[in-house]
């Protein structure tokens, strides 16, 4: 009986204490939950896919810049098939450009995914460089905090808060511009490399293609006055 009483007693708590929010399992891979913003650089495979999921509460800003940077092999179409989908699986937004900015209001708490179509290309892999996150503007919650501390607070302190939050968002905005450039400088550096490697490639076989060239021609120009010596000169 007491064992019986304790596995109720444990199960109990178990049920209190489970969460309405999705939960990670460790096998769970593509899962970003830790931070509101992420910006890293993936290679998707020749005609494969690539998917990200991501958590985002009600009323948020939802963001996703993304630039493909190199790619390699037989690819010659840099543009991605990328797509954003809703926890309910609702596409929210979808694009099929090389550089691209998708911005929405997230409606439903959950597991946003994102998912990065190297369609276009059968025979050769990307770079890309994702820049992604939600931002919560907090507007409901200040103005719900100034109203419950009007009795104490004076204008001058509301107003601090208002600037303060105003001079947080744009910040933010500032960091979103300065991803955005240094998705731009590291594509230009890998497009300075990939015109490097072409130059010496074709300098070198222009160098060769004329010392043979050269050397062909000295040997024309050798047999030309080359003499028999077994015949009896004039």
């Amino acid at each position: 009986m007491l064992v019986n009483a304790l596995l109720i007693l444990l199960s109990s708590q178990h049920i209190w204490a489970s969460k309405s929010e999705p939960s990670l399992g460790e096998e769970a891979a593509g899962l970003f939950r830790g931070s509101d913003r992420y910006d890293f650089a993936v290679v998707v495979p020749a005609a494969g896919m690539e998917c990200f999921w991501h958590f985002a509460h009600q009323s948020g800003s939802f963001y996703l810049t993304y630039m493909v940077q190199w790619a390699t092999g037989v690819a010659t179409d840099q543009r991605l098939f990328v797509t954003v989908s809703s926890p309910q699986g609702d596409l929210m937004a979808s694009r099929n450009e090389a550089v691209a900015r998708i911005n929405f209001q997230t409606e439903v708490t959950g597991f946003y995914r994102m998912c990065l179509g190297n369609h276009n290309n059968q025979f050769g892999s990307v770079r890309v460089f994702l820049n992604f996150g939600v931002i919560y503007e907090g507007f409901e919650e200040s103005k719900r905090e100034m109203e419950e501390g009007e009795k104490v607070l004076n204008s001058t302190l509301t107003s601090i808060q208002e600037s303060v939050q105003k001079l947080q968002n744009q910040i933010f905005h500032m960091w979103r511009h300065y991803n955005f450039a240094r998705m731009r400088r590291g594509k230009d550096h890998y497009l300075l490399l990939s015109n490097l490697s072409y130059v010496d490639w074709w300098s070198s076989t222009q160098t060769l293609i004329i010392i043979l060239s050269g050397y062909l021609q000295l040997l024309v120009l050798k047999r030309l006055f080359q003499t028999d010596s077994s015949r009896p000169r004039c």
